[in-house]
């Protein structure tokens, strides 16, 4: 039995595996440029973040009733729960939804279908953050958030993903401001491909509690100090981070260093379906090409719950903990 972990750090569009994607395209009347299943899976090569992305939208055009989006979290739980996953906090995009005509009813409804079963079927405590494209406008950011309103005795709190550059976390002030006013959690890409002022900018500006990524704090030292003196939490994607090109190879990935910083690190699989593997996967990674020892890994698991928003269940925390504490490596 793996590591037990919680993800932090999944975006349940990408965990759209070549298989089903052409299953529900079929099922729905969606034409796909794609012969078969070995044709798609080679289109999963990456230059950089927007030639992902290009693919990430066209298959997610599969995506259209409860039942799809039912399907596509069910299967990733029962990935997530075979590779010692424990707690889920899942990302999801409304708007590439609602852009295609899919209602937001239909996407929290379907996605809680499975989570609302979760912990029966696979073991698996789960809750649910909505992200905003930060490449759409504010004002669609607000509209979308005025959507979710029916929804959020099931929605824990708001993110913001998409393309970074050219992005900042300022853009998106008011709806973060009106997030927190409904009493929602926050966070935040930041500092994947964009510099470090973004995350000081989502941390100051947004309110973040969490920054996904945070690579590039590295370049800035007295942000680094900020980040470990507040204990922020950073949910980084190393398998992502090469597939994407935001490190060339993973053996020049900074985790080592982020770590013996005193970073409050996670590791997440991001869009595991496109990136080459699900969260133990990553963790393999990082013990084989990083040399990682398993005590560093049991403190990323630890740090995982710990920086899980599970404060409205702190016993719920201290058993996954506790089992973090009592987990022998082979």
């Amino acid at each position: 039995m793996p590591l037990p972990k919680a993800e932090l750090h999944v975006h349940i569009e990408g965990t759209l595996e070549p298989e089903l994607a052409l299953a529900l395209a079929a099922r729905n009347g969606v034409e796909l440029p794609y012969a078969d299943t070995e044709e798609l899976r080679k289109a999963y090569q990456f230059s950089d973040l927007q030639s992902f992305l290009h693919l990430y939208y066209e298959l997610m055009a599969g995506l259209r009733t409860e039942r799809d989006f039912e399907e596509l979290a069910d299967a990733y739980l029962a990935r997530a729960a075979a590779q010692g996953v424990r707690h889920a906090e899942i990302f999801f995009d409304p708007q590439a939804h609602l852009a295609r005509g899919v209602e937001m009813g239909t996407v929290v409804e379907g996605l809680w279908r499975a989570l609302g079963r979760s912990e029966a079927a696979h073991g698996v405590s789960t809750q649910l953050i909505m992200c905003f494209l930060r490449d759409e406008s504010a004002e669609s950011a607000m509209r979308t958030l005025d959507a979710a309103k029916p929804y959020l005795d099931r929605i824990v709190g708001v993110g913001l993903d998409s393309a970074e550059v050219g992005h900042p976390p300022g853009k998106f002030r008011e709806v973060y401001e009106a997030a927190a006013a409904l009493g929602l959690r926050r966070v935040a890409h930041a500092g994947e491909e964009g510099p470090p002022a973004y995350i000081s900018e989502a941390l100051d500006v947004l309110g973040a509690e969490r920054i996904d990524h945070g690579l590039s704090c590295m370049k800035d030292p007295a942000l680094v100090e900020r980040l470990v003196r507040e204990r922020v939490p950073l949910t980084v994607c190393p398998l992502s981070n090469v597939r994407l090109r935001a490190v060339d190879i993973l053996a020049q990935h900074p985790l080592p260093a982020m770590l013996d910083a005193g970073l409050l690190c996670t590791v997440n699989s991001d869009d595991p379906a496109y990136f080459g593997g699900y969260v133990d996967d990553n963790f393999h990674a990082v013990h084989e090409t990083l040399g990682l020892s398993h005590e560093r890994l049991r403190e990323l698991a630890r740090n995982s719950f710990l920086a899980s928003f599970l404060e409205h269940d702190e016993e719920r925390r201290a058993r996954y903990l506790a089992e973090v504490e009592a987990y022998t490596f082979e």
